[in-house]
């Protein structure tokens, strides 16, 4: 079986829980996830969140990855980097139920967390949760909704991006 591969990056307010997150996902998932880390990897040398984004959302919009995980000091800035490509479908979660929706209701392919709301524990919970879901799961009783909702996004896109 072919390994999943996940795009993960920070800026430094989300340095710590990228550096737990990664080593969360190297120790319980070494064997289904390739993990394509693209920094920061110290806090002496910080990269801005506009800078970070586009690197995972680049590598998920080109299909290098499947999945993708931004960290800033709240999420909210890289999920607004991120967005603004075509095919990435960015949320900002905070919680194991927001981050099991993402994925069930709206097909999220990047989570964004913010370093100073979510502690370590907590975000390595949140990418588990996120990770086990499968879009319509749960919610088999609106798969149809949610999948014409889901088309319906990507004609906005379309009519945006061309």
């Amino acid at each position: 079986m072919d390994k999943i591969k996940l795009a993960i990056a920070s800026d430094l307010s989300g340095f710590p829980l990228k550096k737990a997150v990664v080593e969360h996902l190297k120790e319980n998932y070494a064997d289904t996830i390739e993990v394509i880390d693209f920094g920061i990897e110290s806090e002496d040398k910080p990269r801005p969140y506009f800078e970070q984004a586009p690197k995972v959302a680049k590598c998920v919009q080109s299909g290098e990855a499947e999945k993708g995980i931004l960290i800033c000091g709240t999420g909210q800035g890289m999920a607004i980097v991120s967005n603004k490509f075509k095919g990435v479908y960015a949320s900002v979660v905070d919680s194991v139920f927001a981050a099991e929706r993402s994925k069930i209701i709206n097909n999220a392919n990047i989570i964004t967390m913010g370093g100073w709301i979510t502690a370590p524990f907590l975000g390595t919970q949140i990418v588990d949760a996120w990770l086990s879901m499968a879009f319509t799961q749960k919610m088999e009783f609106k798969k149809d909704f949610l999948t014409n909702a889901f088309k319906e996004v990507q004609k906005l896109e379309d009519e945006i991006y061309g």
